[in-house]
């Protein structure tokens, strides 16, 4: 039985309680506590200093720009920030931690009780933010592509340093599906509010899921597990479907639940156990010594909060609002910063906000697709420009094109990064519709196919089609659609 039907097959008997930590790399050009860069893909322990590899004597110094952007995130979800937040040390050994323990939030975060709204299967859903704390990361171990990574893993502490803000969500998740609609919600705030880059192949975007599951009905948690090693929302999804499915075969079969840390392999499609779950006095936390209380005022907060831009669940409101478009709609077109900035520009420029929307909708984002690319970037990347395809649309609302000829005119454009008109002009692509001419073609076509003539007329009116199609041919597919409707109506009338 596949994982998909064992998760629905658990579904009717348990209630899935799922919660998320994200941590989201902020997007400073330098680490948290030192001047070293905070930059990706360079050659290992490259940009390391005496702070960010724990030498003794070595003192931390807070970035204000990592403070300000946390700020951002924490009022984009609606975070209450409070006025005074500490640092502590939360001691553990890994090869990749070289100070034997990590600077972190523990008791006073620098934001909590915020939440996230998303449109989910079952209307709009709220996700509360327990607690949004700043931390910094820990190294990289490399275990393979070098010459002696067969007896051997290396350490590289050009991440040693890099801020973070990790947003813990309370348990109000209950499905995989939910749980990837939230993440994409998320994202798409931290990346309109500029305080992330949110690449997760880059790890710039890292999430962990705490899933456990209880008898419908019941109001008590079960015993939950949390799983690691989570890359992209799709293995998000799937670790967690297969994570349901294992706990309640467990209880079905009479065993229990263990609190333990999982890590998710994506080849094989399941979880394994990797160590029994700590608690928060595991890491005898204490106050960090060398950095004072963060304190935020009420004025700096005025000012961050007056500096966010539009942020997503405002403008697909007001896209439904000024528009006119469905909700749905809205959704998709806000989703992505870069999307709903193209759309506004071809839905102004063009005059037909729906045909806008329909036209990035499917085309604009279809092609980004095939590119295995997202809508950020889109305006870097996308060699369709907004007023070209506004212009596109103009032209077919002006009569210029039909819908099908455009369909034509705008992959041509996709290759080319040609404006729609001189395409037409050099194609022959302008819309025939000179009545007289089309007259012609439609009695043609009916003078030769005298049969299908007869069965129209004897009340096979969804015949009209065919009709349509074969005077389409003759013209090249040049014809105005309507006028060839309307013309055929009259004749086939008889």
């Amino acid at each position: 039985m596949s994982t998909a039907a064992r998760t629905e097959r658990a579904g009717s008997r348990y209630e899935a309680v799922i919660g998320l930590e994200v941590h989201c790399q902020l997007r400073t050009a330098t680490k948290i506590f030192c001047g070293c860069r905070n930059r990706f893909g360079d050659p290992p322990n490259t940009h390391v200093c005496p702070v960010c590899l724990g030498l003794p004597g070595a003192l931390p110094v807070l970035n204000r720009e990592a403070v300000a952007l946390a700020l951002r995130a924490a009022l984009a979800t609606n975070c209450t920030v409070q006025p005074v937040s500490v640092f502590a040390r939360k001691n553990y050994f890994y090869p990749d931690l070289p100070k034997g323990y990590q600077i972190s939030q523990y008791d006073r975060p620098l934001a909590t009780e915020g939440h996230v709204e998303f449109a989910s299967g079952s209307g709009l859903r709220r996700v509360r933010l327990h607690r949004i704390h700043m931390e910094e990361d820990a190294g990289k171990l490399l275990h393979e592509g070098f010459p002696w990574s067969g007896e051997k893993s290396g350490v590289d502490f050009n991440r040693s340093g890099v801020p973070l803000i990790e947003i813990v969500s309370y348990p109000d998740l209950r499905s995989a599906e939910e749980a990837h609609d939230y993440l994409s919600a998320l994202k798409s705030i931290l990346l309109y509010a500029g305080v992330s880059d949110g690449n997760m192949e880059e790890g710039s975007l890292r999430c962990d899921a705490n899933v456990s599951i209880r008898p419908r009905g019941r109001e008590a948690l079960g015993t939950r597990a949390e799983i690691k090693n989570l890359n992209s929302f799709r293995n998000v999804a799937r670790a967690i479907d297969h994570e349901i499915a294992r706990q309640a075969a467990l209880l079905d079969a009479g065993g229990t639940v263990v609190q333990e840390t999982r890590l998710w392999n994506a080849d094989r499609g399941e979880t394994a156990s990797m160590r029994s779950k700590e608690e928060a006095h595991d890491y005898r936390y204490f106050p960090e010594p060398d950095l004072p209380p963060l304190a935020v005022s009420a004025a700096r907060i005025a000012e961050v909060r007056a500096a966010l831009p539009e942020l997503p669940a405002a403008r697909r409101l007001r896209f439904v609002s000024a528009y006119g478009l469905p909700e749905y709609d809205a959704g998709v077109l806000t989703l992505s910063r870069d999307v709903a900035e193209y759309f506004e520009t071809v839905a102004r420029e063009s005059g037909n906000p729906k045909a806008a929307s329909n036209w990035v909708m499917t085309e604009v984002l279809r092609k980004l697709k095939e590119s295995t690319e997202d809508g950020e970037g889109l305006r870097a990347r996308c060699p369709v420009g907004p007023q070209s395809l506004a212009e596109m649309i103009r032209l077919i609302d002006s009569g210029t094109i039909s819908g099908k000829i455009a369909k034509d005119v705008f992959d041509r454009m996709w290759v080319s990064g040609e404006s729609p008109r001189a395409i037409v002009e050099r194609e022959e692509l302008r819309q025939l519709s000179d009545e007289g001419a089309i007259q012609a073609a439609v009695d043609e076509v009916i003078a030769a196919h005298p049969e299908q003539v007869a069965t129209y007329r004897k009340g096979k009116t969804s015949a009209l089609g065919w009709f349509v199609g074969q005077v389409m041919r003759k013209t090249s597919g040049k014809a105005n659609p309507q006028l060839v409707n309307d013309l055929l109506k009259k004749a086939l009338a008889g």
